[in-house]
């Protein structure tokens, strides 16, 4: 293995999404998973509803090398990688002066919470239209938009658990946004109250949605199609 290539603060980031295939080999699924978590990587293991993939892992890890390894060895297990995300945790330039067990955990995130096992992910940017361009705004606004932002998604707290990694000159959109719930509909309702913000009414663009049930990776296998 190459020497680590590390981010200077958190964590990177990967979504993965696979299709199942005649080739797919559950016991090499499963000895990708634990090498990978032997290696300190936190996988999530996620049973995709719909048809964008059959299940997807979602890993973080310190070293953007072993990520990378943790790939080859889902796809040589004979997993079909159908879609992917690259991102790295991070803290934004409205959260300074956050406390630092917050700012921790924001960078430093342990998953899956405990019993939040309805699943999301989708990717989003900031609008830069000549008449809603989001860099153009003077800081103290776009921070004051945020904040607004932030209260709505705070009248979730203890529903969901959400995660925002930074992918701004990483992959296609500024962010990622993976969301963690109780209940399903808890993932409809908090996307959907927090789009009357200002930030996201006028200048949120957002990327496809895959939506799923977090599991433990015997869960996952058994109701994808692959059974012990």
């Amino acid at each position: 293995m190459p020497d680590p290539l590390v981010p200077s603060t958190g964590l990177g980031v990967l979504h993965l999404f696979c299709t199942l295939t005649p080739l797919t080999d559950r016991a090499a699924v499963e000895a990708a998973v634990k090498s990978a978590e032997a290696d300190d990587l936190q996988v999530v293991p996620v049973a995709v509803l719909g048809h964008k993939a059959d299940l997807a892992f979602m890993a973080l890890g310190k070293d953007l090398w072993r990520l990378r390894a943790f790939q080859a060895a889902l796809t040589g297990a004979g997993l079909d990688l159908v879609d992917s995300y690259v991102s790295l945790t991070e803290l934004s330039e409205y959260a300074k002066g956050l406390p630092e067990q917050m700012a921790q955990a924001r960078l430093y995130p342990v998953l899956p919470p405990e019993g939040m096992t309805a699943w999301c992910f989708y990717p989003m940017s900031k609008r830069r239209d000549p008449q809603q361009n989001w860099f153009a705004l003077p800081f103290d606004e776009r921070k004051e938009l945020m904040h607004e932002h932030g209260v709505s998604g705070r009248k979730f707290a203890g529903r969901i658990i959400q995660l925002i990694t930074g992918s701004a000159g990483i992959d296609d959109y500024e962010w990622g946004v993976t969301l963690f719930a109780q209940k399903p509909d808890d993932l409809k309702e908090v996307v959907y109250t927090m789009r009357f913000d200002k930030a996201s009414t006028d200048f949120a663009e957002f990327g496809p949605f895959v939506t799923g049930a977090v599991g433990s990776l015997a869960e996952v296998l058994e109701v994808v199609g692959l059974p012990a």
